[in-house]
C-alpha cells in the first residue's frame, strides 16, 4: 500500500492508496475519505462508491461534494477506480468497453479473464485491504452510478449478508437487455445469455435471500433513460418479488455529476441509517 494523494476535507483527509491487486493481478488505486473519528482511531461504518463508464476513483472524490456528507455521518468512503489499468491489461479502442468499463463482472472469455475479475476485487479483496489498514468496522454500504449503480446493486444482492444497505444512481438495471450491458456482456462471459442473469438486477431480485431495501434516484431528463437504464425493469421486478424498493424519478435531472451532487445527502443517510442496525 502507497499513499499517493491526501488532502484535509471537511474536519477529516481525502487520501488515495495505489495497491498490488492480487484478484486483478495489476496496481489498482482507491479513494478513501476518513472522517475526523476515523482519524482519532474510532472504527466507523464504510460506504462504497462504484463509479461509471470511463471513470477512475478520481470522479466521485472530486466531483460530488460527498467528504461533507461523510464527515457529518462519520462514515469512511471507499471509491475504487473502475477497471483493471495497465499495458499487459487487455482493452477496447471503445469507451464502452476494456480499461474504465468492467461492468463490475467476473470476467470468463479471453482477453478479458486474465485481470477483469473486478467482483472478485470488489466484494472480496478491497473490503479486507480496507478493514485491515484503516479504522473499519464490517458495516457495509455500497452505492455507485450508472454501470456503479448496476455494479453496486449485483454485488449487494450476489452477497446476502455483506452489506447493510444498497443504493444507485441511474444505474443500468437490465444489462442483458440494454446496448451497453449486452456489448459487455458478449465480450466479459460470452454469447450464452442464460449465464448474463447471474449478472443482472433484475435477474437477480427474484431469487434474493434478502431483501435490503434499495433506494434509486433516477433523472427523468437523463439522455440515457430511455435507451440504456429502463428503471422500470427494476420497479417490476421488485413488485413481482416483494422487494423493497424506493425509485425517485426527479425532475429535469440529467446523468451528470450535477444530479449525483443535488441527492447525495439522501443516500448517506440512507447507509447511516441502515449501518447503526
Amino acid at each position: 500500500m502507497e499513499r499517493v494523494e491526501q488532502h484535509a476535507s471537511c474536519g477529516g483527509r481525502q487520501e488515495v492508496w495505489k495497491h498490488a491487486s492480487s484478484a486483478l493481478g495489476c496496481d489498482m488505486k482507491f479513494g478513501v475519505y476518513l472522517p475526523a473519528q476515523a482519524l482519532r482511531g474510532e472504527r466507523c461504518p464504510v460506504l462504497y462508491w462504484l463509479s461509471g463508464l470511463t471513470c477512475t476513483e478520481q470522479n466521485f472524490v472530486t466531483k460530488a461534494g460527498a467528504q461533507a456528507h461523510a464527515a457529518a455521518h462519520g462514515v469512511i468512503v471507499v471509491a475504487p477506480d473502475t477497471s483493471p489499468r495497465g499495458k499487459a491489461v487487455a482493452d477496447d479502442d471503445a469507451w464502452d468497453l476494456g480499461q474504465g468499463a468492467s461492468f463490475y463482472v467476473n470476467a470468463t472469455q479471453a482477453p478479458w479473464a486474465a485481470h477483469y475479475r473486478m467482483q472478485d476485487y470488489i466484494a472480496g479483496e478491497l473490503p479486507a485491504l480496507v478493514e485491515r489498514h484503516f479504522a473499519a468496522t464490517d458495516a457495509r454500504g455500497i452505492c455507485g452510478h450508472s454501470m456503479g449503480g448496476h455494479g453496486a446493486l449485483v454485488t449487494a444482492l450476489r452477497h446476502p449478508g455483506r452489506y447493510r444497505s444498497v443504493s444507485a444512481f441511474s444505474p443500468i438495471v437490465a444489462p442483458s437487455s440494454v446496448p451497453w450491458g449486452r456489448k459487455a456482456f458478449t465480450a466479459y462471459l460470452g454469447p450464452d445469455e442464460e449465464m448474463w442473469s447471474a449478472w443482472d438486477a433484475t435477474a437477480l431480485i427474484a431469487s434474493a435471500r434478502e431483501r435490503l431495501p434499495i433506494l434509486v434516484d433516477q433523472g427523468d431528463a437523463d439522455e440515457f433513460l430511455a435507451t440504456q437504464l429502463q428503471p422500470e425493469r427494476l420497479r417490476d421486478a421488485c413488485a413481482a418479488a416483494g422487494h423493497p424498493l424506493t425509485l425517485r424519478m426527479q425532475p429535469g435531472y440529467d446523468h451528470s455529476y450535477y444530479f449525483i451532487a443535488t441527492f447525495l445527502g439522501d443516500h448517506f443517510a440512507h447507509h447511516a441509517r441502515h449501518a447503526s442496525r
